[in-house]
């Protein structure tokens, strides 16, 4: 059974951030041959274009793959390393627990300025 509130560490595992780069990839290729007919009836004279097809499915999975995961290294940049064994409670990204409650906050905020209607 796992954690209540794993840790950072356990939640950036590199094979996790992997796998899921790569369901993306591949949902990402699947979409792309769907999209181009690959799944429908052959017609005679067709296999150049579903050839062209399994190549741009090709292409488009890895230019996914390689989008998610600097996506995603990117966003572990935001976490501080020294906070990586503190348990998760919530999301990473979020406002400390202090947070005020929604319509507290906007006593200090100027009103918006009247339209021009």
């Amino acid at each position: 059974m796992s954690e209540k509130n794993p840790t950072r560490r356990d939640l950036m595992r590199p094979v996790h951030l992997l796998g899921f780069a790569l369901l993306a990839a591949v949902f990402a290729g699947i979409v792309t041959l769907v999209s181009m007919g690959v799944l429908q009836e052959q017609r005679a004279g067709a296999a150049d274009m579903h050839l062209r097809a399994w190549v741009v499915a090709g292409i488009v999975a890895g230019i996914t793959f390689i989008a998610t995961l600097v996506v995603m290294a990117l966003s572990l940049l935001a976490v501080d390393p020294a906070k990586t064994s503190t348990p998760v409670s919530r999301g990473v990204l979020l406002d400390p627990e202090g947070e005020t409650a929604p319509g507290e906050g906007d006593a200090g905020r100027r009103p918006a300025p009247p339209s021009g209607h």
